[in-house]
């Protein structure tokens, strides 16, 4: 039986009138203009909050948390807790002696009933939250809250608590300081006290960072996610960039920033607003990370909710008028939104089922790994049409994804189901090509009660539509009815919700005077496009250029592993010019060097080439049996070489390459692919947060173009600051048309880049003033200037990352590779004195202190690298050429002390170089090295810390060739010394502490030093 909870002060709704977004906030003008400080922004932030209902408190310490946290519990809960039933249900069922961040967030999200085991042996449902009755949850806000017992003492700005559970935390900065210092601090907070005390600050859901003027906000996850990558191992505590990118700005419907802390009190804070996100609008999703909605996507989920409740009562179900359109650009998350207004519209109480319709078979598979992600077990999928029959006469089957070519068999099929009866809504993912034809009249034929949703990016609009069909069946207004809520790519790069585009045009035809490429192109030059020659120069071009724009000899993280670079697809006019292209990539690549051939990929099936008159790209429809010969016998050859490449086993038939499909969108997103190329297949619906860079050699258009566009601009980390587009055709005209028609005659100055010389006037202020400041050779003096060093340092890096990819940049360096390396191991030294600085025990915390350590280390020299150096060195060592040997020496320990991988192994590095003789041969030479040196540290670990000697061994070569060490599980224990838990010395978990740290030390010392050394003998 569920106990539901009441409290007599609030009524009960089950679902709310109100919106959770604003339609439009107009701010209210401010009388203030002095200098506001911390302290004053604070008070006034508190008294705004109490105006809005919320309940001050004076807690400023544990007992006092833990005690006002039992009493809010029992008057949500109704019951009174005797102190062993208080001090039970707290240790068991709030704050666990194991339970972290994760489990904490999985109780608020999915486990909010707990069960209470009662003296007199009943047991009774206790609600942490009400999420049913959102304003029965009682909202309080303390400040200043203190604590003693973490690694160093904190006390933190303003808390939220709902029914005295810290659930937001508001970290505050005067006026004029970055609010990233905000950010900063709640990442230390986390690293050194959220976990003291009771760990209650581990429920924590959201974070609020304002300095007054600017306001954001970001889930757990996100400072988790920080945190994991800044300070999970020793080789980094201090900040780096990367994940301040996903924090978000909240807004009104229209899509306007609320950024000042006033407006954003008045609308965020606003208690119906906050429980809504709170209890509606986040997604603990399969990887435990907690996801917010934005407002946007809150916004159209709440829009078709309205409508779904307002045509039903007006009898309007299973008209045009019950549905309407969501225009969400291509990448701002329409799939966590569909994913949300699905669960939220089945638990209406008149809805019995909720249909997902794709218009692929490979969106199918996309969609449902997506919801399933989101929450396992909540969708249904199918593979056939036998299969989507059970589930559609299964009234549990509550939420189902499907094709539109498989609902619109089972229609055929079964003209009297009583699902047809059934209250449905049917949305629509991507909705054009094929809902605009019989399948999407059949289905509106068919259902009598339902309402029919869509979801684009790129709507069809007059100006864009096909001529064939009926004339009232072409716009996506015509086909679902109202727009219900916008957002445009103009929206989402201003938002930093999407990268913008860096888009080349490459001539390729050399004609006469005054034609160029597109006039050419409309005489039917298929044959000039396809000339040997051309479709040469483009491989070459290609080949040049693609380590620049693809970054592919820099590096950066992705999933825990160092990856080169990223990816790219070659999007093609026909799959004749697909097999040329591929022929010509296979033949030039036995021309490159061992170690740097493309690992490229081969996709298309049976499709009509001819490009769509509404600039729609053409469907690809997985039937490979409707190929000619010639086309399928070189897909199945192009297989073969991708089966050779990663020991696989596919072929054309049409299981197989279903699944041929898969491996190889699962290796674009894990940047195993180097390329793809294609004619329409992923240039829609695909995701790839690696794939940088799209080579254009087709006619694209209107909607066509900004689809194939958007595959390039999915933010990933600071080294991706933009997608490539590089066109072989003239597609200018057609780019500003189609920025013009989906975002607004404005667009190009915010979707584009800027030209080169605007980044490269920046690039030399820049240049200029470090040289000026701060010239090599002289020392940094005081803790202001070192931070105005790594200001200069980082705006540089962040500088030359862009106009790396920019052709013109190519001997337009303003700083020598030395006097780079030097500025660079100079920034390295810095951030470890601030390392340092963090770990002693001092009162000044450096949260304004960013390092832009993946910039650097995109850019860093390898060990191979090093051990050329060591091949010339050992070549100069017995001759009379001093000066060339101390050159050597020299540049060997500037690059390496350049380098954040190598600069904790100098020592190791000079050594070996010390060691070698006339006779030595580098490469052998070097394993035997390592290996030798890594072996006798590891013994000197095992014999310090008394270990396990075997387990640790085998825990260590596990580590290195999974690129990471353990620090969960039986396999830590196994390694430790045997110790009594009853000891009153013994301390488990700081021995434990104490050799992961060591172990982890010892592992990036010695990662990647014998990985993909060539011999240089």
């Amino acid at each position: 039986m569920t106990d539901s909870p009441a409290a007599p002060h609030y009524a009960p709704i089950a679902i709310s009138k109100r919106s959770t977004v604003v339609a439009e906030y107009v701010a209210e003008p401010s009388d203030d203009q002095g200098y506001e400080s911390e302290a004053t922004l604070e008070a006034r932030f508190i008294k705004l909050l109490q105006q809005q209902a919320y309940e001050y408190l004076p807690i400023h310490s544990s007992d006092d948390l833990v005690a006002n946290l039992r009493k809010q519990l029992e008057a949500l809960n109704q019951l009174t807790f005797t102190d062993d039933e208080w001090a039970r249900f707290f240790a068991e069922s709030i704050a666990g002696h194991h339970d972290g961040i994760v489990e904490k967030t999985r109780r608020i999200q999915h486990d909010h009933i707990q069960l209470l085991n009662r003296d007199d042996g009943t047991t009774k449902n206790i609600y942490l939250l009400d999420k049913r009755h959102i304003h029965n949850n009682r909202l309080q806000v303390i400040n200043q809250y203190a604590t003693d017992s973490g690694a160093r003492s904190n006390r933190y700005d303003v808390t939220i608590l709902v029914n005295g559970l810290p659930m937001v935390q508001v970290e505050l900065k005067r006026r004029g300081v970055n609010i990233r210092e905000a950010f900063n601090q709640i990442n230390r907070y986390q690293r050194e006290s959220f976990w003291a005390d009771s760990g209650l600050y581990e429920y924590v859901q959201l974070f609020v960072i304002s300095n007054g003027t600017f306001t954001k906000y970001y889930s757990n996850t996100t400072r988790a996610t920080h945190v994991d990558q800044a300070a999970g191992s020793s080789r980094s505590r201090s900040q780096v960039s990367n994940t301040f990118e996903f924090t978000s700005w909240w807004a009104d419907a229209t899509n306007k920033a609320i950024t000042d802390l006033v407006g954003f009190t008045r609308t965020f804070f606003s208690s119906h607003t906050l429980l809504a996100i709170l209890t509606r609008y986040c997604v603990f999703d399969s990887d435990n990370k907690l996801l917010v909605m934005r407002p946007y996507q809150i916004a159209a989920t709440e829009r078709i909710l309205n409508r779904i409740e307002t045509s039903t009562n007006a009898r309007q179900v299973g008209t045009v008028r019950a549905g309407g359109y969501i225009w969400h650009t291509t990448g701002s998350g329409k799939t966590l939104t569909s994913f949300k207004t699905a669960q939220l519209a089945i638990d209406m109480p008149t809805i019995d089922k909720v249909l997902f319709v794709v218009d692929r078979k490979d969106l199918d598979y996309q969609t449902m790994v997506e919801y399933e992600r989101f929450q396992k077990g909540a969708v249904n999928s199918n593979a056939s049409t036998r299969e989507l029959k059970r589930q559609l006469d299964n009234p549990t089957a509550k939420i189902i994804i499907t094709t539109i070519q498989k609902l619109s068999r089972y229609i055929g099929k079964n003209p009297d189901s009583r699902v047809y009866d059934g209250h449905t809504v049917i949305i629509f993912d991507e909705c054009h090509r094929s809902q605009f034809g019989a399948m999407h009249e059949a289905i509106t034929k068919t259902f009598r009660n339902y309402h029919i949703f869509g979801f684009t990016g790129t709507p069809i609009f007059a100006q864009n539509s096909s001529s064939a069909g009926s004339p009232a069946m072409r716009t996506t207004e015509q086909i679902f009815g109202d727009r219900l809520h916008l957002y445009t790519v103009v929206n989402a790069i201003a938002d930093h919700n999407v990268l913008p585009f860096h888009v080349d045009y490459v001539d390729t035809i050399k004609v006469k005077a005054g034609i160029v490429d597109r006039e050419v192109a409309g005489i039917n030059s298929e044959a000039a496009l396809l000339n040997p020659q051309r479709i040469n120069g483009v491989v070459d071009y290609v080949l040049s250029r693609f380590d620049q724009k693809t970054k592919r000899q820099q590096s950066y993280t992705l999933k825990e592993q160092r990856v080169r670079g990223f990816n790219s697809l070659f999007a093609t006019a026909s799959i004749d010019a697909a097999k040329r292209y591929y022929a010509a990539f296979k033949a030039r690549r036995a021309e490159l060097p061992a170690a740097e051939p493309l690992k490229i990929a081969l996709l298309y099936s049976f499709a009509p080439n001819e490009a769509q008159p509404d600039g729609l790209l053409g469907e690809e429809d997985f039937e490979t049996g409707h190929l000619d010969k010639s086309s399928r016998d070189f897909l199945d050859d192009a297989i073969a070489d991708y089966n050779a490449m990663f020991a696989t086993s596919y072929d054309t038939s049409a299981q197989q390459f279903g699944d041929y499909y898969k491996d190889v969108t699962r290796r674009l997103k894990n940047r195993e692919l180097d390329m793809a190329i294609v004619v329409n297949m992923l240039l829609t619906g695909f995701d790839a947060k690696t794939l940088n860079t799209l080579w254009v050699d087709k006619n694209l258009r209107q909607h066509g173009l900004i689809q194939a566009f958007s595959r390039t601009n999915r933010i990933l980390n600071s080294v991706k600051a933009f997608g490539n587009v590089v066109c072989f055709r003239d597609l200018q005209d057609e780019t500003d048309e189609a920025l013009r028609l989906f975002g607004d005659e404005d667009a190009g100055g915010v979707v584009l880049l800027m030209p080169f010389g605007h980044y490269y006037a920046q690039y030399q202020e820049i240049t200029h003033d470090l040289l000026t400041q701060f010239p090599n050779g002289e020392p940094i003096i005081g803790e202001d200037a070192k931070k105005e060093f790594i200001r200069q340092f980082g705006a540089l890096l962040r500088t030359i990352n862009i106009l790396s990819v920019f052709d013109e940049f190519e001997g337009q360096e303003l700083l020598t590779q030395r006097e780079m390396a030097d500025y660079q191991s100079r920034y390295l030294t810095l951030r470890d004195e601030f390392v340092s600085h963090l770990d002693a025990e001092k009162e000044s915390i450096d949260d304004d202190v960013v390092f832009e350590i993946e910039l650097v280390r995109q850019v860093e020299v390898n060990v191979d690298y090093i051990l050329m150096l060591a091949q010339q060195y050992l070549e100069v060592k017995d001759g009379p050429r001093d000066k060339e040997i101390n050159e050597i020496r020299a540049k060997i320990n500037r690059d390496a002390s350049a380098s954040p991988t190598l600069r904790n192994k100098l020592d190791l590095i000079n050594a070996f170089v010390d060691s070698l003789n006339v006779d030595s041969h580098v490469g052998q030479e070097w394993r035997e090295f390592v290996e030798g040196h890594r072996d006798a540290e590891l013994e000197e670990i095992i014999a310090e810390e008394r270990l396990r000697p075997e387990p640790t061994r085998r825990f260590m070569h596990d580590a290195f060739i999974d690129g990471a060490i353990t620090t969960t599980g039986t396999a830590v224990t196994r390694i430790l010394p045997p110790a009594s838990r009853f000891s009153k010395t013994n301390n488990h978990e700081q021995l434990k502490d104490r050799v992961l740290a060591k172990l982890q030390a010892f592992f990036d010392r010695y990662a990647g030093l014998l990985k993909d050394v060539r011999d240089w003998d």
